[in-house]
């Protein structure tokens, strides 16, 4: 299985944001292969033009394309293991986009084949990775039935 691939805006400096996706990507099969690409500057709207272009041009051209947009769906974990399934299924490239601190640009959104969000909360742009590196192993351990999840909920 090739790895998914995460392209994002930002290069990860050391840090807590850091260690919590490497220790996640560590535990993946295959982890995820990161493309990162430098922030842009200017006026916001200039800078998700920029950035927009960036992660548009990294994008393999028939790559499936999960954006990770505020306004996409939030699935709850067992549901994103479904969707992981019928992604892989395609046969194509699997990619993840993560914008930059003023988010994704309209084309990115209008190309992504896919809207993914981790909740109605805004989370830093950095954090996102470690939080989506944590959510794929999880996807991984229900596909396999590894008992990291726990599916119970308190009534």
């Amino acid at each position: 299985m090739k790895p998914p691939r995460l392209i994002a805006i930002g290069r990860l400096k050391a840090g807590p944001e850091a260690a919590l996706f490497a220790q996640y990507n560590a535990r993946l099969r295959p982890p995820f292969a990161v493309t990162e690409l430098p922030e842009a500057q200017g006026s916001a709207g200039e800078i998700r033009r920029r950035e927009g272009a960036a992660l548009l041009g990294a994008l393999p051209e028939a790559a499936f394309a999960v954006a990770l947009d505020l306004g996409g769906v939030a699935p709850e974990s067992e549901a994103l293991a479904a969707l992981a399934a019928r992604w892989e299924a395609t046969g194509r490239p699997l990619c993840f986009l993560i914008g930059g601190a003023e988010g994704l640009d309209p084309t990115v959104l209008a190309r992504a084949d896919h809207r993914l969000s981790l909740g109605p909360l805004t989370w830093p742009h950095f954090l996102v990775r470690g939080l989506l590196a944590e959510q794929w192993y999880r996807v991984q351990a229900i596909r396999t039935g590894h008992p990291y999840h726990r599916a119970w909920r308190p009534g």
